[in-house]
């Protein structure tokens, strides 16, 4: 069956991807962002959050963004900041 899958990584990307049924949203996380923790992403189904366990059907919409962006910096923001960036 097919999926519509939206990569918000990096440059991002959709496109329709081939699975097996049965699939859940976790196996699908590991077979798409190998290596990757998915505690560091936002992992939705049609729209709405799931759990690992959700089972996908044909034609759902998984959409995956990243939580962390690397390279960022983590600085708290402050009241001058927002003075300044509103100038």
């Amino acid at each position: 069956m097919k999926v519509f899958y939206l990569n918000n990584a990096g440059g991002g990307f959709a496109s329709h991807v081939e699975v097996e049924d049965g699939t859940t949203v976790g196996a699908f996380f590991s077979s798409q962002m190998p290596e990757r923790d998915p505690e560091d992403y936002l992992i939705r189904v049609d729209r709405q959050a799931c759990g690992a366990d959700q089972v996908l059907q044909e034609g759902t919409r998984v959409t995956i963004t990243p939580t962390k962006i690397e390279g960022a910096a983590g600085r708290p923001v402050t009241a001058g900041a927002l003075s300044a960036a509103a100038a």
